[in-house]
């Protein structure tokens, strides 16, 4: 059973312009899925749909074998737990006026019932759950205490990640995390979901413009092009030879 049903979702604007038409797709549980395509695409209203900061009248949208109603708050909630984003530009997320460590705990401080795994949190201090994050996604703890802006681009995406991981989310949605960073940290940042997807088995949707990143990561690939679906493959099916025009586009612009 998938866990994630998107079925005839679409997001149509003034002027007949289309953000997403027609869109449906499935995702397994445990399964990394990539969708890619280029700017305009409808790859970050896609995203923004199935975190709720974008709402829709046409299709439906069903976690875990329950319909996602929009305007019903108890679902809403309890589905914003499970499912959590990981943004392109990391300042967006966290308060500069915050240290790092109070930013970290933000989902956990909003969700105080839940009680990760990761860390008894009856038994330890809010700095001690802090801590448990950063190391999580390879930061050192001397960190703790620094501000946003004391940060690189690399290491704020980490504190990111480690905010969207506190909750221990069904699904990772990551919506360009390495676009605004340099080659080297871009790898570093692949290299970390990746091992956190394999330790912890979790779901992620990871969307991007950059195929090689997509390819890097993810066992399945979405193609997406002007809001309509083009292609869908597994990874080993990428150079044959039915594969959608645009898709090879893709593939030649990336110089594989």
């Amino acid at each position: 059973m998938s866990q994630l049903i998107v079925e005839n979702l679409s997001i149509h604007y003034s002027k007949g312009v289309k953000a997403l038409d027609n869109v449906s797709l499935a995702v397994n549980k445990g399964e990394c899925v990539g969708i890619v395509g280029e700017s305009g695409s409808g790859k970050s209203t896609l995203a923004k749909v199935l975190v709720g900061l974008q709402p829709y009248k046409v299709g439906h949208i069903t976690f875990e074998g329950s319909q996602i109603v929009p305007k019903k708050k108890e679902s809403l909630r309890e589905y914003r737990r499970q499912v959590q984003m990981v943004f392109q530009d990391a300042n967006s997320t966290l308060n500069p006026k915050l240290p790092i460590w109070r930013s970290v705990l933000e989902p956990l401080d909003n969700f105080k019932e839940v009680q990760p795994l990761f860390i008894n949190r009856e038994e330890a201090s809010r700095k001690e759950l802090a801590m448990s994050l950063l190391e999580m996604v390879g930061l050192e703890t001397h960190l703790l205490e620094r501000f946003p802006g004391e940060l690189s681009g690399g290491q704020k995406q980490r504190v990111s990640i480690a905010r969207a991981l506190s909750l221990e989310p069904g699904l990772l949605i990551c919506d360009e995390p390495t676009a605004s960073l340099d080659v080297t940290v871009q790898k570093q940042i692949l290299q970390l979901l990746k091992e956190l997807q394999e330790k912890t088995e979790m779901t992620i949707l990871f969307i991007s413009h950059d195929i090689r990143a997509v390819t890097f990561l993810c066992n399945h690939l979405i193609v997406l092009k002007d809001g309509l679906v083009v292609d869908r493959f597994r990874l080993e099916d990428l150079y044959l030879s039915n594969r959608h025009e645009y898709t090879k586009a893709l593939i030649k612009a990336a110089s594989f």
